[in-house]
């Protein structure tokens, strides 16, 4: 009988440790197949999932003996977390683990996009020299504004402090007097959208959140903004971004969560054509350490969840 099933990837050394002392059924590729997760989830106590595992309907009704669901990242937003909660079934995020990559994600593309040398391989190697062409912007006195200020938004702001940048958040909810805003300008939604240099997404995608990033959003930004969604898909209008990078009415944006995952070639047609644009495959909390972390954590907490231990 099986402990445990696994629908997508995880790290070799905490696989290791699962199937050391439980019976595993792993196959990375699970997740795209719903009828097979209600299946194999029917009879087992604990599965480990991603984000791209939907934990809801037929799959959850069909896990009936259910107790445990580790999930490999922080967002909840792809279970049913009213209908686990009911159930009593015991849900175990990966919280902090993969914060540093996302931070270092965020900061790394703001450096590409706001110095715009990285896109000249095809016209050097067509022997062109585009040097006045590509003088980019320094990354050192900008402001950078966050959207959310959670933990992982808070990393974003400790290390962009420490390469010169300044910090603006909004968060409705933090009350004006929490040590978090050390440091940190608190400014309504549409102030920050009208003064930072750069935006950066940091907030679950919930109906409050749903579209706030949308065309009047992006009409209130500085023509040379930049913005970076690593948070979830449908947080931002993917449409009225690119209709304002065409437009000349952004500077550039980073994009790694979509309305639709896996993206898909009809959906990604939104995109093509779109200057200063960087896409990436929800992969910002995804590194070979963080995998490491992210994995060991969950299956640490899950094994000790079927101990009984916490």
């Amino acid at each position: 009988m099986t402990d445990i099933v696994i629908t997508e990837f995880i790290d070799d050394t905490a696989l290791a440790n699962l199937k050391a002392r439980f019976a595993v059924h792993y196959d990375p590729e699970l997740y795209a197949d719903i009828d097979e997760m209600a299946r194999l989830f029917a009879d087992v106590p604990a599965v480990i999932v991603r984000n791209q595992t939907q934990v809801r309907g037929k799959v959850l009704e069909a896990a009936r003996a259910l107790k445990v669901i580790g999930r490999l990242g922080v967002g909840l937003d792809n279970l049913d977390m009213e209908t686990c909660a009911a159930r009593g079934i015991r849900v175990f995020p990966a919280t902090g683990a993969n914060s540093l990559s996302v931070v270092e994600y965020v900061i790394g593309t703001t450096m590409a996009l706001l110095r715009g040398a990285y896109y000249a391989n095809a016209a050097m190697l067509a022997g062109e020299f585009p040097k006045t062409r590509l003088i980019g912007r320094e990354i050192a006195g900008k402001l950078m504004g966050l959207v959310g200020f959670g933990s992982i938004a808070r990393d974003v702001a400790h290390h962009a402090r420490a390469i010169g940048m300044e910090v603006a958040a909004y968060h409705p909810r933090l009350p004006i007097d929490d040590p978090a805003w050390s440091g940190v300008r608190r400014l309504e939604l549409d102030e920050l959208l009208e003064q930072a240099d750069i935006i950066s997404l940091h907030v679950p995608l919930t109906s409050e959140t749903r579209g706030m990033i949308d065309a009047k959003a992006f009409a209130r930004m500085k023509p040379d903004a930049i913005v970076i969604n690593t948070a979830r898909g449908g947080i931002l209008d993917e449409a009225a971004l690119v209709k304002a990078l065409k437009a000349g009415k952004l500077g550039g944006a980073a994009i790694d969560a979509y309305e639709q995952e896996p993206l898909g070639k009809d959906a990604a047609k939104v995109f093509a054509g779109a200057p200063n644009l960087i896409l990436t495959p929800h992969i910002a909390g995804n590194t070979v350490e963080s995998n490491g972390r992210v994995s060991g954590l969950v299956a640490e907490k899950v094994m000790a969840a079927l101990d009984e231990r916490i």
